[in-house]
């Protein structure tokens, strides 16, 4: 099993910046797909951004359309820590952003198929 606790949220202005991270237990985290989920206010949990094993150390990351070339996750496995580095931020971006792990199988943007999530934590976009 692995735990999961976000960080680095809070209050920007539109065009500003926010790194979110999320440091995870356990031993094993090279071997986890990871992603970032958010939850705008009032709308469902949609995906942001994923970084998935493909071999031994070897990752291939995916976006959403709405964040692709303004958004980067990246993954330091000496320190078990998830990043999204965002940029360029849109009022629409407001959401409370999560991070999510699986061990085994194929490739996901559904939040269902995420067995580990942590707690979330709020980024909000002001105009």
């Amino acid at each position: 099993q692995v735990q999961l606790l976000e960080s680095g949220g809070g209050l920007v202005q539109v065009g500003g910046s926010l790194r979110l991270s999320c440091a995870a237990s356990g031993r094993t985290f090279s071997s986890y797909n990871m992603a970032w989920f958010r939850q705008p206010p009032g709308k469902e949990r949609e995906f942001v951004s994923s970084m998935r094993t493909i071999g031994t150390g070897v990752y291939s990351a995916e976006y959403a359309d709405s964040v692709k070339g303004r958004f980067t996750i990246s993954r330091d496995n000496a320190k078990n820590t998830l990043y999204l580095e965002m940029r360029n931020l849109r009022a629409e971006d407001t959401a409370v952003y999560y991070c999510a792990a699986y061990l085994n199988g194929p490739p996901s943007k559904m939040a269902r198929s995420y067995a580990y999530w942590g707690q979330g934590t709020q980024v909000t976009v002001s105009s």
